[in-house]
């Protein structure tokens, strides 16, 4: 009898079919892709999505994929399950690994002490460069996988200087590693944040920056793969936050239902009542209102230009301060800046809504016989609102970081809301002061 032996699947398929399969489709289809391409596709996903494969798996397997892992990916497989599995996958490392991995695990995970690889290739001053390069072979096919650079260690594991792969390769066999080594040695401390290490990584263009601790002792690397994941992260989140919500801790499809609500409804109610205080102030300018039906419609006009002022200002210093384009002391420069750009910006909004007001009433007499003094008040009254929404939305980064919060939760929505009530109220005063004796 003719037995029936599925189709391999091809990595590339599955990653595009990954995120809408179900925990028991992922599992079926990875072990149908070809053992010489499991292992690249495995290291190719998320933590989460690497322990979820592994749980899956009976126990005989799930060594072999927890030791392909690396420490300070194991770390993070370890560390995206509940606690009562942790000790199981724990047990699946070899001994040194683990110990390896439970000293990780004593770090926070966005320091450089949390995304360090333990594992690199060390070398001593005084070997030749042909000893170096034999040991630098056996370490790479002990355990050392990523290589980059040899980091030159004395016996107490003091780190002395750095040396390429592509220096060992030229230099002259016997002459000794200390003579081409490079001692001025970029480093990290192991509670560098992981955003100061993003910024140095873009800045110096490293594949690998070493980790050390008070006494210069190296403890690890952190390779330029982990820190291209975290930037992605850091800049997911702050995009979340920008955008009115709390960040998601997973991939959209990857979060529940009920947890998106808890993310999406907490800011929508904030906002909520924050709108409110629009209506709120609405109501105050009752009177001018019914003595000026005309102001009524230009509410939107104002109040969105405000809110989109501020939006755009809010954006734009959120991702300065996160580049460090923009300092804490900057405060000052960009205040005067946003005030000269929210007066032009309200100037040109202003001339259009003119504009727009006197064709309309020289076309069909909308605005009635005050219509001057109407598109005045609306002119004057876009260049305040303007100006304040911009002037708001890039100061109020500025504030929550000096109160020790994430400047992306100063998120556009937010400043919208705020710019609304104000706009509200510098409109009506300004229309107070134009239109006295005639509309009001």
């Amino acid at each position: 009898m003719e037995t029936f032996e599925p189709e391999p699947i091809f990595p590339h398929e599955l990653r595009d079919a990954w995120p809408a399969l179900s925990r028991d489709e992922r599992v079926e289809s990875f072990k149908l892709v070809p053992h010489a391409t499991a292992d690249d596709f495995f290291l190719s996903l998320s933590a989460p999505e690497q322990a979820e494969l592994i749980l899956a798996m009976a126990p005989g397997e799930r060594r072999t994929w927890m030791r392909l892992l690396a420490p300070d990916d194991a770390v993070d497989v370890v560390q995206s399950v509940s606690a009562e599995h942790r000790d199981a996958l724990l047990r699946e490392l070899d001994e040194a690994t683990r110990r390896e991995v439970q000293v990780l695990q004593a770090y926070e995970e966005d320091v450089a002490g949390g995304l360090m690889n333990p594992r690199f290739v060390r070398v001593r001053p005084e070997m030749t460069i042909d000893e170096a390069i034999g040991y630098l072979r056996r370490q790479t096919r002990e355990k050392v996988e990523t290589v980059y650079y040899a980091y030159v260690l004395d016996a107490r594991q003091h780190l002395l200087g750095v040396v390429s792969l592509r220096q060992l390769f030229q230099a002259a066999p016997d002459k000794r590693v200390e003579e081409v080594m490079r001692r001025d040695v970029l480093t990290v401390t192991e509670n560098t944040d992981q955003e100061a290490l993003g910024r140095l990584f873009a800045e110096q263009g490293l594949m690998a920056i070493p980790v050390v601790d008070a006494e210069r002792r190296m403890k690890g690397i952190v390779t330029v793969d982990d820190i291209v994941q975290v930037v992605q992260e850091e800049a997911t989140e702050d995009i979340q936050k920008v955008g009115g919500m709390e960040a998601l801790d997973a991939p959209y499809f990857e979060v529940g239902l009920l947890d998106m609500l808890k993310k999406r409804a907490g800011w929508l109610l904030v906002l909520f009542v924050g709108e409110m205080l629009t209506a709120t102030a609405m109501g105050h300018f009752e009177e001018e209102i019914a003595r000026a039906v005309v102001l009524a419609l230009f509410v939107p006009l104002i109040i969105s230009s405000g809110g989109n002022s501020g939006s755009q200002a809010t954006t734009l210093i959120i991702r300065s301060l996160a580049l460090s384009e923009v300092r804490l002391r900057d405060w000052w420069r960009v205040m005067r800046r946003e005030v000269l750009a929210g007066l032009a910006l309200g100037t040109i909004l202003g001339v259009v809504g003119i504009a727009r007001i006197l064709i309309w009433q020289a076309l069909f007499h909308t605005y009635g016989e005050h219509a001057l003094l109407v598109a005045m008040t609306v002119g004057a009254s876009l260049v305040g609102v303007v100006t304040w929404g911009t002037l708001s939305g890039s100061m109020l980064p500025f504030a929550l970081r000096r109160l020790g919060f994430d400047p992306a939760s100063a998120s556009a929505p937010f400043v919208a809301t705020l710019v609304d009530v104000s706009g509200l109220v510098i409109y009506f005063t300004v229309a107070a002061i134009l239109l006295r004796g005639t509309l009001l």
